[in-house]
């Protein structure tokens, strides 16, 4: 696994319990805490992001039974270890109805308990990697549609939270059925990959975000940024792909700032900023193509 560090929760009201595992998880490669019961562990939830809770059963306050309930309730993709002793309350069978992801006894034996904390993070690198191709398109490896549905929600609201202007570039690739007539297919894919690779290239990744939003038009929501800044970015994707020296095509883009209305729900702001993109879209193609045009309805 190339990034196979985990953040791991540790709960035992046996402080030498506590204390070898604390020695072990650096040496298993693994970043840690500890919590002496339940009602600790939950107070670590809230303040810390983990990966994985390795949790005794049998503990005062809350018991590990109430915790890896309450995890499955509030953290469902957590992993929970359960670590019991040979006078146990709770059967196998008992702790993975519940919802745990494995089970191990004391005294434990130290590369068991390695083999199952490598399983459990392999489990998880591989819900990543699926979660990821999910949302991507494959051809260009930019967001998908599916996934722009979600992020822009998530940035407007961030956005207005925080003071910061969002905008959303819509860009459409000039002619590509004319090329994919001509030339083939093989011919616009390869164009469409180099678009992607032109709109990486020139935004801040994880404050910009690329989409592609279906057949030859792509999207990037643009966060944190001025209006003139926004412009430039858009400028700077027709002018890269202008150097790729392609006669036929070029890059059309419409570019709105989001306007978060008083007597609108959000779904409805969004839909404005998306038609109001469109439509400076519409205006880039049929003013000439190969431009950006700003939607001229914005807060100044």
């Amino acid at each position: 696994m190339s990034d196979s560090r985990l953040k791991i929760l540790l709960v035992d009201d046996d402080q030498s319990i506590l204390d070898i595992l604390a020695d072990l998880m650096p040496i298993f490669g693994h970043d840690f805490d500890k919590a002496v019961n339940g009602e600790e562990a939950v107070k670590k939830l809230k303040e810390e992001v983990f990966d994985i809770v390795l949790t005794d059963m049998i503990m005062p306050k809350m018991d590990g039974m109430e915790l890896l309930k309450h995890i499955k309730a509030n953290y469902p993709n957590i992993k929970v270890m359960v670590v019991t002793g040979y006078d146990r309350a709770f059967t196998y069978t008992d702790v993975i109805k519940a919802g745990a992801s494995d089970f191990i006894s004391k005294p434990f034996n130290i590369d068991e308990l390695e083999a199952k904390i490598n399983r459990l993070a392999r489990e998880i690198e591989l819900v990543s990697q699926l979660e990821l191709l999910s949302i991507s398109d494959s051809l260009t490896d930019l967001y998908n549609r599916r996934y722009f549905d979600s992020k822009i929600f998530e940035e407007v609201r961030r956005g207005h939270r925080q003071g910061h202007d969002v905008y959303l570039a819509v860009i459409d690739v000039d002619n590509l059925k004319v090329i994919n007539d001509k030339q083939g297919h093989p011919a616009g894919d390869k164009i469409l990959k180099a678009v992607g690779e032109i709109i990486k290239r020139c935004i801040r990744k994880n404050v910009d975000w690329p989409f592609r939003y279906g057949g030859d038009e792509f999207c990037v929501i643009l966060t944190q940024v001025s209006r003139e800044q926004a412009f430039i970015t858009t400028e700077r994707f027709i002018q890269s792909f202008n150097e790729m020296n392609l006669s036929l095509s070029g890059l059309s883009i419409g570019l709105a700032q989001f306007i978060r209305s008083q007597d609108r729900d959000w779904t409805d702001d969004i839909a404005n900023l998306v038609k109001r993109a469109d439509m400076a879209l519409y205006k880039a193609k049929n003013t000439g193509r190969n431009r950006v045009v700003l939607d001229n309805n914005h807060h100044e």
